[in-house]
């Protein structure tokens, strides 16, 4: 769910909005994800709206987002990857902020927590899951702890999307992981390595590469 949005408003919210709009309208109206409630987003609103058999004013209320969230708020039919994955995505790139500022977007990520840590430089791995499956209408584990995410939802095999608690000793104390545990999204699992997308890899939002010479794998999970 959001707050209610209609033309001229801004922020975030309308940012997730618009990476809604053009996951979900066909064809989609490739919107620029700028946090702008223009005339462009509302008509993608309106078409949203008349297709889900809403009453098509162009303003996102609550049967507006509730219909946004409920698609494809789990794994996608045909091995597809769910909501969190595809918001997740478009989540690369963010990164720390160097010095004594904050990326406010990571403090976002970090506020879906009981933590509600409120610097870039506190581990936030499990702020960002939280964060991404909060977005697709999926109670994470509002916890900061990476391994808060081995008990949560139920365990799976291998699959895209699936979110992925894994352990070096060697990490501990680093700028990734205070206790050695990490979590993150699965984008593939191959003989060698799990391919993770996640916050807090190289401070930023991204894809990386975990061996598994020197990562174990604690929980596989998904809601």
């Amino acid at each position: 769910m959001g707050p209610t949005l209609r033309r001229g408003s801004r922020g975030p919210d309308v940012i997730r909005l618009q990476r809604l709009l053009n996951q979900k309208v066909v064809p989609s109206p490739n919107l620029t994800a700028d946090g702008d409630f223009g005339q462009r987003t509302e008509l993608a609103v309106r078409a949203f709206q008349t297709r889900n058999h809403l009453m098509a004013d162009g303003v996102v209320g609550t049967n507006t987002w509730a219909k946004l969230d409920a698609d494809h708020a789990g794994p996608i039919p045909g091995g597809g990857e769910p909501r969190w994955m595809q918001i997740a995505r478009g989540e690369i790139g963010v990164r720390e902020v160097a010095g004594s500022n904050h990326n406010p977007r990571i403090l976002q990520y970090h506020a879906t927590t009981t933590l509600k840590a409120t610097s870039d430089e506190t581990a936030w791995c499990a702020s960002f899951v939280n964060w991404c499956l909060r977005q697709a209408g999926v109670n994470g584990t509002s916890s900061a702890a990476a391994a808060s995410f081995a008990t949560w939802g139920k365990e799976t095999a291998a699959q895209p999307g699936a979110v992925c608690v894994i352990y070096n000793a060697g990490a501990a104390n680093s700028s990734l992981s205070h206790s050695g545990n990490h979590v993150a999204f699965l984008v593939e699992e191959t003989p060698t390595h799990y391919v993770l997308l996640g916050g807090n890899q190289s401070d930023s939002v991204k894809i990386s590469n975990f061996p598994k010479a020197k990562w174990r794998l604690k929980a596989m999970r998904i809601p």
